[in-house]
């Protein structure tokens, strides 16, 4: 058995007992020994490697909510308002105008077989203007050609007139989501899943398929070594016999740079079936790929409007959101899944829906009590203290979407939910200050992927136009910084295995540049990303 003893310039382990260091001694895969040259070498025998003696080592940065889309969805156009980083390191400009977006479609339809529909990605009307676009807008890039836009939170989409006659959606349709113009004819809008699934299977366009080719999931590695990340999750697949070992195939090779953890979709089939799935794939887990979680879809987005909100309801004046599960059915599927010791993932956005997530699970806890449970709220945007306080009596953890204070917080004082609420959302503060357990995500390819950017807006809070919204909320770079690492790994029940530099655990290192505690919180998303390591194999960027 060989061993390997990595030198840098600093090791911070997020470890209380030992938190820094600089050489970090590695066996088999695992951290042997964490401390100076003197303590890590006395195991006897080993090469001594200096790759990183002038950089940081952090542990392997924890993703707890993104999605195999991160990597798959570069073969659609992308239309999004922010400059965003593909996964071979392009830069795609941000498109800043409608006319600019509906001029980048017309480029691209210029030069498509005429057979082939038009799909973009990432598109935020929220951005460009004071009404939303409707099917005349992408009318005028092809009247002859279905095309699909879906909204970069991926609760909408907003297609033209072909695309809408080829689904038979008309006046008469009364599908929940469907949004109609003045004449009550299809506007073009259509508003979660069952609205957009029709389409979605007319055109043969299956967003979750794309995460179950090779070449997304490898994109999808490549997405996550640019940022550090070693450990990331697949936050809803529908993980059938075929999906599974096809991940077990690419997440097996030494070449491949992280650890994933895929989650079954809970809408997909009845309570049971879900229940019985779930157990049966979790047996099929290996060292790189963990199974067993499921994730439950509540509501849908606030920016989207379709998040469901408590009074008062939207700033603007909208109707309140859409439920993609009821709350009734909601119990339902939480207690049978809480009996079979399934861990779950509760998508909820608006603070109504945080509620009905909460009554759920303390609905299970009466009948099934089940010490150290787990299930996390992710995205949990709106909570109020009240929630948290309740959260923490119940053992609910909290996945906190932090990106969108900075990319959409602006719009969220100014339309959605107003300067009071918008101030508290995603209150990491107050998450920690009740006890519960926290985390931040990216929510890739919603926001682009990037640990040290999730631990910069929750230290900083600072929005697009350079607002500090909601002070208060904020936290200390070392909380930011487990909230990355350790805090993700506990939600996912990988604390044992990850999210710190320990004797025992895997030797998987985020490779910085600078030290996250040698700059100000300000520059935190400004380091460099060398590379990573996972179970002492490294992978350089660009490698």
């Amino acid at each position: 058995m060989s061993t390997t003893i990595f030198q840098a310039k600093n090791i911070v382990t997020m470890d209380p007992n030992n938190p820094q260091a600089t050489h970090v001694a590695v066996q088999d895969g695992r951290i042997l020994g964490v401390g100076d040259y003197q303590q890590t070498s006395s195991w006897g025998e080993h090469r001594l490697d200096k790759s990183f003696a002038g950089k940081t080592l952090l542990p392997g940065f924890v993703e707890g909510h993104a999605h195999l889309l991160a990597g798959g969805m570069w073969k659609f156009l992308y239309v999004g308002y922010q400059d965003r980083i593909d996964p071979d390191g392009r830069l795609w400009k941000g498109v800043l105008t409608l006319e600019n977006v509906l001029e980048r479609m017309r480029e691209v339809d210029a030069e498509m077989p005429a057979e082939t529909p038009l799909i973009a990605w990432g598109f935020d009307p929220i951005f460009l203007m004071d009404r939303r676009p409707d099917r005349n807008d992408f009318d005028s890039v092809s009247k002859t050609r279905p095309i699909v836009v879906m909204h970069s939170n991926f609760h909408l989409m907003t297609v033209n007139s072909p695309t809408l006659e080829l689904a038979q959606y008309s006046a008469s349709s009364n599908v929940d989501g469907i949004v109609k113009g003045d004449a009550g004819e299809p506007n073009g809008e259509l508003q979660e899943m069952a609205a957009m699934f029709p389409i979605m299977r007319r055109l043969g366009i299956d967003f979750r398929e794309l995460g179950r080719t090779r070449d997304a999931v490898e994109a999808f590695g490549r997405v996550c070594n640019r940022v550090g990340v070693t450990t990331a999750t697949d936050l809803i697949n529908d993980l059938d016999d075929e999906a599974v070992e096809n991940l077990r195939d690419i997440t097996g090779t030494d070449e491949y740079p992280i650890r994933l953890v895929p989650m079954l979709n809970a809408l997909s089939q009845t309570p049971p079936e879900t229940a019985k799935r779930a157990v049966a794939i979790k047996a099929k887990s290996t060292e790189k790929l963990h199974l067993g979680g499921v994730k439950l879809l509540t509501d849908g987005s606030i920016q989207a409007f379709t998040a469901r909100l408590k009074w008062p309801g939207y700033y603007n004046g909208a109707p309140n959101g859409i439920w993609n599960i009821a709350p009734e059915q909601l119990k339902t599927l939480v207690d049978t899944l809480n009996q079979s010791g399934v861990a779950m993932h509760i998508h909820v956005n608006g603070d109504e829906a945080v509620e009905a997530a909460l009554d759920a699970v303390e609905y299970a806890m009466v009948n099934h009590p089940t010490p150290d449970h787990r299930i996390t709220l992710q995205h949990c945007q709106m909570a109020d203290k009240a929630q948290y306080r309740r959260m923490k009596r119940l053992g609910v953890c909290a996945n906190l979407f932090s990106n969108h204070i900075y990319y959409f917080g602006d719009q969220h004082a100014a339309i959605t939910i107003g300067p009071d609420r918008a101030s508290r959302m995603d209150g990491c503060r107050s998450a920690l200050d009740n006890g519960v357990p926290l985390a931040v995500h990216s929510d890739a390819p919603v926001t682009p992927m990037g640990p040290l950017t999730c631990a910069w807006a929750a230290c900083n809070r600072l929005t697009a136009s350079g607002e500090v919204l909601g002070a208060e909320e904020c936290i200390s770079v070392e909380e930011a910084l487990h909230a990355v690492t350790l805090g993700p790994a506990y939600t996912l029940k990988l604390d044992g295995e990850v999210g710190s530099i320990e004797v025992g655990k895997w030797a998987d290192f985020a490779v910085l540049e600078d030290d996250p505690f040698a700059v100000e919180p300000s520059k935190l998303k400004d380091i460099e990303v060398w590379g990573t390591v996972l179970g002492g194999v490294i992978h350089k960027i660009d490698d």
